[in-house]
């Protein structure tokens, strides 16, 4: 990726962190790095291309400097789930652009990889590693949209504590599970938690091949 190609992707992100994802426009982009809307089409043809690019600007945070070579295929995968974390936490909006674009940049083709390599070394079968990079990739972006929406809450703004919104009538699940649903939430041991039944999942795929 050229320098100016960089510049501008960043450029497309401090205004995202700054104004939310809706307001990312080629003119607003174009007025930003200070040249015309014309001269912004060198480097990005159109604003699918530029959502497109941010997207891989995104996922090239994620990509460790040795990706990730030395370390054990269970290792790298709950690291790329921390480090989307991360990055849904520093730019909130990040999670959104995620769901709605497909991983076609060469960064983010790589991350995608990646994912492949690990599945691959953990014994998964060659037929099931794409749908276990998608669910892998909907665990983790979704968490981290959930709670920088603020859908999960935490401690007295948990939104499972408003039960006197629910509707009148007997609801046996919230009344059996009340002392639990009333607890604040610890998001950091639930990720950890999901992360630990994610990579029992796929040992189990693995171990259950033909």
């Amino acid at each position: 990726m050229s320098g100016r190609r960089e510049e501008i992707l960043d450029a497309a992100l401090a205004i995202a962190d700054e104004h939310g994802i809706g307001k990312v426009s080629m003119r607003a982009l174009a007025e930003r790095v200070g040249v015309t809307p014309m001269a912004l089409y060198r480097h990005v043809s159109d604003k699918a291309e530029l959502l497109d690019g941010m997207v891989g600007r995104l996922l090239a945070g994620l990509l460790p400097p040795d990706a990730g070579k030395a370390r054990a295929w269970d290792e790298r995968l709950a690291a790329l789930g921390h480090a989307v974390r991360t990055m849904a936490r520093r730019h909130p909006w990040a999670a959104q652009l995620l769901f709605s674009r497909p991983a076609v940049t060469p960064d983010a083709v790589r991350v995608v990889d990646l994912i492949y390599i690990a599945l691959l070394e953990a014994g998964v079968p060659d037929r099931e590693v794409p749908r276990l990079e998608r669910l892998i990739a909907t665990f983790v972006i979704g968490f981290a949209a959930s709670e920088a929406s603020g859908r999960f809450g935490s401690g007295s703004l948990d939104p499972r504590g408003r039960r006197g919104l629910l509707p009148e009538g007997e609801l046996p699940g919230h009344s059996r599970l009340a002392p639990w649903l009333d607890l604040p939430s610890d998001l950091d041991t639930e990720f950890e938690a999901d992360l630990d039944d994610l990579l029992r999942l796929i040992k189990a795929v693995a171990g259950g091949q033909d």
